[in-house]
């Protein structure tokens, strides 16, 4: 793939990324990134260690040739012994990638319908088990360190259920994806699971695409995996290419970073209709990769594309789209006319994608490089398991979750804030007395500033209904603050946009909605149940986000989500 002239539309930015493509070359980086230097990204052994085991994925498309005739063949069992479903048990790097091909490619006949489970939300567990048919279902467990809290609690409920039926054969109902010894590998072999991929351990999750966790799911449903490596592999020879100016992934990663440093910290994916659910995919790798140590770069996804003059002068366009797939040009067209920086992308078919998961990776490392971070650590992802621990803690010891106290509520809806950020943020001699909770909100999003984002972090079952809602909220709010919004569904944004949230730059306002489960479903062998896992999950994130001094927002919608959604709509509107 060759980036030519007409697909980069710069303009006056167009000098700060070719400076550094030429520093690139005089510092030798693209030979450096292939010769697995460190110091390309920090100095100093900490670094440097983990780091180094962090690179395998730069040969993967190579590398992972020899796997497919392994693959294909556990494909051709199940299909054989009349399994027609597969469930991806997962979080984060282990279920962005199966999702975005299952969504984009769909099943071939005589393969297996995949779904991807990555919610402790029980109504969201409920579904997908009424979806399938369990005793012609195969479930991936899928986990790197093998010890993800959320993993562990689908295998369990699932487990519970093959048992049922097929009592000391339940396992080779099952396959695990994980790492060289870890606890998920000793627990498929005590359970007799039908089969163990031990991933190359010097790969990060987000980085995972193009290893077994991407391509096992992907031809489960019938993708031609050979295929998927060719087009990867025909990308990783142009991201070899020593020339930084001639090298796709360096010149993405030279212009995203360099606009950083400019405060131009947003890129903004808009994708043609086939290809759409890739967002989910490289909103993970670049938020994950690059939010911290008080940098980052946000990346937007989702978002209906507006007007011109919706958008802030942050914001730096990457439009995708397949050949002859022409939906989305018009508007790019006119964003191209206004100045904003775009970088076109130009597929052939589907099959292309395989390159896409490349180019980005290798973009997203020259990004980080350009940043002076390392782009595969994951530092605040921890502290927010870290965070959930300790919820699920303090509710085995007193048997009931942390009380919380809203703010104020009106109908169905309550709120809850750190009062002190508040009162920080108040004219001299105001408290927050006689306040309704209009009042409160009007004032919280008064706080927004030039440049910030507004994140929406929903804990709640995802359907068409919450999608369409959530999707008429961040346009009512891009359009009353011209700022950027993101939205992720808890917990598995915590495994991806959440570490650019608490890492990141203190741009961020925080919208986190909660509901009141109608359902909930106990875990085999725990002493909470999803109900629980997820609001403590939600607790954790909250005061995570608090002890970060970040702005934040906690609005309980009440059990009826659909209800509470338009009524938050119909306030945020009058209020805005």
């Amino acid at each position: 793939m060759k980036l030519s002239k007409k697909d980069l539309h710069l303009g006056k930015n167009k000098s700060k990324s070719e400076k550094k493509l030429i520093k690139f070359d005089k510092e030798n980086v693209i030979k450096r990134i292939w010769d697995k230097d460190p110091t390309v990204w920090k100095k100093g052994k900490e670094p440097a260690e983990s780091i180094k085991n962090r690179l395998g994925w730069l040969s993967l498309p190579v590398t992972m040739k020899s796997t497919i005739d392994d693959i294909n063949s556990l494909v051709n069992e199940v299909k054989g012994e009349g399994f027609t479903y597969a469930v991806v048990l997962g979080m984060g790097g282990s279920s962005m990638c199966p999702e975005v091909l299952s969504e984009t490619f769909g099943v071939k006949e005589g393969f297996l319908k995949l779904f991807v489970l990555d919610s402790t939300d029980p109504l969201t567990i409920i579904d997908c088990g009424n979806s399938i048919d369990i005793e012609k279902t195969l479930f991936i467990v899928s986990s790197k360190s093998g010890g993800t809290i959320e993993v562990d609690s689908f295998f369990r409920y699932f487990f519970e259920k093959v048992k049922s039926k097929k009592g000391a054969g339940a396992g080779r109902q099952f396959i695990a994806i994980t790492d060289n010894q870890t606890a998920l590998e000793s627990l498929a072999k005590e359970n007799g699971f039908r089969k163990i991929f031990t991933n190359p351990s010097d790969i990060g999750g987000r980085y995972s695409a193009l290893s077994y966790f991407g391509l096992v799911p992907a031809a489960l449903l019938g993708i031609d995996i050979q295929k998927l490596l060719s087009n990867a592999e025909d990308m990783m020879d142009d991201c070899s290419v020593p020339s930084a100016e001639k090298n796709p992934g360096a010149v993405i990663g030279a212009i995203a970073g360099s606009l950083n440093k400019k405060k131009m910290d947003k890129i903004t994916f808009i994708f043609s209709r086939q290809i759409r659910s890739f967002g989910y995919w490289v909103e993970q790798l670049i938020a994950e990769s690059t939010g911290k140590e008080g940098k980052g770069i946000l990346p937007v996804e989702g978002e209906n594309t507006g007007k011109p003059s919706t958008y802030g002068n942050d914001r730096l366009f990457v439009f995708m789209n397949i050949m002859k797939d022409n939906d989305e040009k018009k508007p790019v067209k006119k964003l191209i006319k206004n100045n904003f920086p775009v970088i076109e992308i130009e597929l052939k078919d589907k099959y292309d994608l395989g390159g896409q998961f490349y180019l980005w990776e290798f973009a997203t490392s020259v990004m980080g490089a350009v940043m002076g971070i390392n782009p595969f650590d994951e530092p605040n992802v921890k502290e927010s398991k870290d965070n959930t621990a300790k919820v699920l803690k303090a509710f085995e010891e007193n048997k009931k979750l942390p009380d919380q106290v809203p703010k104020a509520s009106k109908n169905n809806l309550r709120i809850y804030f750190n009062e002190n950020l508040f009162e920080k943020k108040l004219p001299s001699g105001n408290k927050l007395i006689k306040w309704d909770l209009e009042d409160y909100i009007e004032f919280f999003f008064d706080q927004c500033r030039k440049g910030d984002y507004i994140a929406l972090m929903a804990y709640i079952n995802k359907n068409k209904i919450t999608e369409d809602l959530l999707l008429k909220i961040r346009e009512l709010l891009r359009e009353k603050t011209k700022l950027a919004t993101t939205l992720g569904y808890g917990p598995r944004f915590l495994h991806s946009t959440g570490q650019l949230h608490k890492g990141g730059p203190d741009k961020g306002v925080f919208v986190q909605i909660v509901s009141d489960d109608s359902k909930d479903i106990e875990i085999p062998g725990k002493p909470y149940s999803f109900r629980i896992l997820k609001e403590s999950q939600a607790l954790g994130d909250f005061e995570s986000l608090i002890k970060h001094d970040r702005r934040v927002l906690r609005v309980n919608i009440g059990v009826d989500i659909g209800k509470g959604l338009s009524e938050l709509y119909k306030m945020l509107k009058k209020i805005l």
